[in-house]
């Protein structure tokens, strides 16, 4: 039997004359909550390590001695703190006047400077400090003299703020920076109420935040306070924060934000939910509404594949903030920054309220724009139509667009990837994927004992996967591996193996992790050989002509588990639903006649289109040739296609279904908008194959896309059959399984090498969290707080180009230039981010793996 699966020993107490039995090794303060006595606390967070930082959990607690003879411990003792042992009494405020006493006299420290602005305090209605002090506390304050005050707020970074007299020092959030996100971004300094003998510098007592020294008032000038200046810290003594205050060595470029301040996270804003108080609050909500106006409903983020739970609290029609969804199975307690704050892009300016037609200047009724799309997609039918989903498609969306492909437009080009596919992904997905439901989950990975990850950088592309993959590393349950072109601030957080690849070689890098191979590659094959093992596997390895087939070869050598992680939210349900020219739903190969025969007794027709379609890049190729006479978009953004997709899309009739202006809306003939995720109840399958679904927040006169889909599909003569939400969600429960024919293991080649010359490197990239992406408008404090755009390459990559301060990447089209930083990675390549303020990889005509040159000064 798995230690993982060994019973635990259990420990008989009593709580307040309640017998329990718990874990050996089980804190008071859950002994307690199990028999449902209540123990108030500040510092206590069950995914945090203990503290005992508040004291206002004291209970009285007995314990039998030496010759059995049970006996009261002379001191109250923090039951966040204590564990269980066998024979245990525990005296809580509700039967012991020592306990009572304890816990009100914790109280009334914590309230003696505690500013009295619960009006204007946004935890106000929701601050369980109001609460306890309420319960727990003294009817009347004895304290007469003046409280302690501070200039307010700091703004630790430019979305989240510290209001430091409010702070009652439980260290939720150092705790949560340093254990969880790996990120110590704001930290405790100083002692007690202050730290006197060090003449000018010197702390006003203990406080948290990011240490501005000018801020806080140690860093005096000839008597006068320093200016503040962007990334400048300060120690206790006056030392450069950056190597004896709150970070561990010398800042480089990369951990800087935007807006130049020292970066903070992409996790920061859980400090503020956890909070116990109204200490710290966000920029963007900060006086915007009061807890008791909001309405709030669950939700699933819509920004990556995590499937996380969000709360969406909304006033007066208007979503104002979204909190972290408890979920212990998937996101436990956390989400990151983009879910949190990057909301406004379904309200904001930009919003498509009315439908549109390419050359009509005034809003037109949706009578005529569907009419005028339905018109020109039966003319574009005699050549053909595909049907780009993109990745934000709901689960019961993506269903509608595969199944209108099929039996509207009767063809297979129908894909759900904003990107060039393959046939090798073709038969990966096939294979290794679609339909698979749940078969690695967030659970696997903490307890691993190993975690391979190709084509993906976690932290930036699914952060609750980086969260678990670091929680497993910390409680060394699992270890990571990672192949990528540098080693990364993730990678080191998640104290992982860095296995470096230049890109164009992860399948050569994946074939050689066999049994006895040298190095890293020999023991990252130990490693996967552990039972639970798992190989992950980023959407970008599909880029890599055969490193899918290696992830596969790899998996059936070592015995581990294979899971593909997309970026987007909607791509896991788009696979299911069909979108994709070679599958039906549920994994149903479309070249498989008793596939379309099952699929077409459901959707009611005799025969659906036998040839496997043509992918994304093949798509606009046929379009661009004039081989299509339309193409209909959902969710798609013209930085994200391919090459040429300009000119493809403005040489047939496009018809897009949009909630934002987008440049690619520009291009369209008929443009019909659609509601967002919070203005609609759909689901999202997130990478685990896992069901998300969510209901509607908002009421709205926006149509979601299945609706628009089966009005069109109307006007065409074509009764689609997904009017509602039931229906689409009924139909496909018929088709989510398949116990027929599956798609084959890939056999495809690895590609050559590719072969530079001097001043030239590979190119690697990809998309960090927070960039330039649609989703993230209208949120100019989150933007300020994505990382500075730089370009890393090697120390002798740097020499080679002559390069010291600044690096020029220039490919076809244009030409980059940032900062250059030096880091752990091969020669002769260079990463820069894909899509960021100053990086927008697209707009030099290059991509991951393609040859680029490189010089220390902008190209003439």
């Amino acid at each position: 039997m798995s230690e993982k699966n060994t019973p635990a020993e259990l420990v008989t107490v009593q709580v307040d004359g309640k017998e329990v039995s718990v874990p050996k090794g089980t804190l008071i303060i859950r002994a307690a909550e199990k028999v449902g006595v209540h123990i108030p606390r500040f510092c206590d967070h069950p995914l945090l390590a203990p503290a005992a930082a508040c004291r206002q959990c004291l209970v009285e607690v007995a314990a039998p001695d030496r010759e059995g003879n049970v006996r009261k411990m002379p001191k109250p003792q923090p039951s966040c703190a204590v564990t269980v042992s066998p024979g245990m009494e525990i005296y809580t405020g509700a039967t012991s006047e020592v306990a009572k006493k304890a816990q009100k006299g914790v109280m009334e420290f914590l309230l003696i400077n505690h500013p009295m602005d619960c009006p204007v305090c946004d935890k106000g209605g929701e601050c369980p400090l109001q609460n306890q002090a309420m319960t727990d506390g003294r009817t009347q304050s004895r304290f007469v003299d003046i409280k302690r005050t501070y200039p307010k707020p700091i703004s630790v970074s430019a979305q989240i703020l510290l209001d430091r007299d409010r702070c009652i020092l439980c260290q939720r959030c150092t705790r949560f920076s340093s254990q969880i996100a790996g990120d110590a971004f704001i930290t405790l300094q100083g002692r007690g109420g202050g730290t006197p003998g060090y003449g000018v510098h010197s702390l006003p007592g203990s406080q948290v935040g990011g240490f501005d020294g000018s801020v806080l008032g140690f860093a005096d000038v000839d008597g006068a306070h320093a200016p503040v200046v962007a990334n400048e810290f300060s120690g206790p003594a006056g030392e450069h924060g950056v190597s004896e205050g709150f970070a561990a060595g010398p800042m480089v470029p990369m951990q800087t934000a935007e807006d130049g301040r020292s970066f903070a996270s992409y996790f920061s804003g859980n400090v503020i939910q956890i909070c116990p108080v109204g200490a710290l609050t966000s920029a963007a909500y900060r006086f915007r509404a009061r807890p008791f106006d909001l309405v709030s409903v669950p939700g699933v983020t819509e920004h990556d594949a995590s499937g996380s739970a969000i709360r969406v609290d909304y006033r007066r029609g208007e979503v104002v903030r979204r909190m972290a969804g408890e979920d212990m199975e998937v996101n436990e307690d956390w989400i990151t920054d983009k879910d949190r704050f990057a909301f406004r892009w379904q309200q904001g300016a930009g919003r498509l309220a009315y439908p549109r037609l390419k050359g009509v200047d005034e809003p037109v009724s949706w009578f005529e724009a569907i009419e005028e799309a339905a018109k020109g997609l039966t003319a574009a039918k005699a050549k053909g139509v595909g049907v780009l989903v993109g990745g934000r498609a709901t689960l019961e969306d993506a269903y509608a667009y595969a199944k209108f492909a099929r039996v509207v437009l009767g063809t297979n080009d129908v894909d759900l990837r904003t990107r060039p596919g393959s046939t090798e992904e073709n038969e990966f997905l096939a294979y290794a994927v679609a339909g698979k439901g749940l078969d690695v989950t967030y659970g696997d990975l903490e307890h691993a004992g190993h975690v391979l990850t190709v084509g993906l950088e976690a932290e930036d592309e699914i952060g609750s996967v980086f969260l678990r993959l670091r929680k497993g590393a910390l409680a060394k349950t699992t270890s990571v591996s990672v192949i990528s072109a540098y080693k990364s601030l993730g990678t080191s957080k998640m104290f992982a193996r860095f296995i470096p690849a230049v890109p164009g070689t992860e399948a050569e890098v994946l074939g050689a992790i066999v049994d006895g191979g040298e190095g890293a590659f020999g023991a990252a094959y130990a490693d996967l050989t552990k039972d639970g093992a798992v190989i992950l596997v980023g959407e970008r390895t599909a880029s890599t002509p055969g490193a899918l087939s290696a992830a596969v070869a790899l998996a059936q050598r070592t015995g581990a588990r294979l899971a593909w992680i997309p970026r987007r939210a909607g791509d896991r349900g788009a696979l299911d639903a069909g979108a994709m020219p070679n599958l039906l739903p549920g994994g149903r190969l479309v070249a498989d006649p008793a596939a379309r025969v099952d699929v077409a007794s459901v959707w009611g027709v005799d025969t659906l289109p036998e040839k496997p379609g043509r992918s994304t890049g093949e798509i606009l190729a046929a379009a661009a040739s004039g081989e299509l006479g339309g193409v209909v978009l959902a969710g798609v953004e013209l930085a994200d296609l391919p090459a040429g997709a300009r000119e493809a899309l403005e040489n047939v009739f496009t018809v897009q279904l949009e909630v934002r202006d987008t440049e690619t809306l520009a291009l369209a003939d008929v443009a019909l908008p659609v509601a967002p995720p919070a203005e609609k109840g759909g689901t999202f399958v997130n990478w685990e194959g896992r069901l998300r679904p969510f209901g509607q927040a908002l009421t709205s006169t926006h149509l979601p896309d299945r609706a628009v889909l089966a009005d069109l599909a109307s006007e065409m003569g074509v009764d689609l059959g997904l009017a509602t939400l039931e229906d689409a969600v009924n139909e496909f429960a018929q088709l989510r399984t398949w116990d027929g024919a599956r798609g084959q293991a890939p056999q495809a080649q690895a590609a050559p090498a590719p072969i530079i010359a001097p001043g030239q490197a590979v190119l690697a990239t990809w998309k960090q969290m927070l960039d330039l992406g649609a989703l993230q408008s209208n949120e100019p404090h989150l933007a300020a707080t994505a990382r500075k755009s730089v370009a890393l390459v090697s120390a002798a990559t740097a020499r080679g180009a002559g390069a010291e301060q600044q690096l020029t990447i220039t490919g076809p089209t244009g030409s980059i230039t940032l900062d250059l930083q030096v880091v752990d990675m091969p020669d002769g390549v260079v990463w820069v981010p894909q899509n960021s303020s100053l990086s927008q990889v697209a707009l030099i005509g290059a991509s991951a793996g393609d040859v680029v040159n490189i010089s220390k000064e902008a190209a003439k």
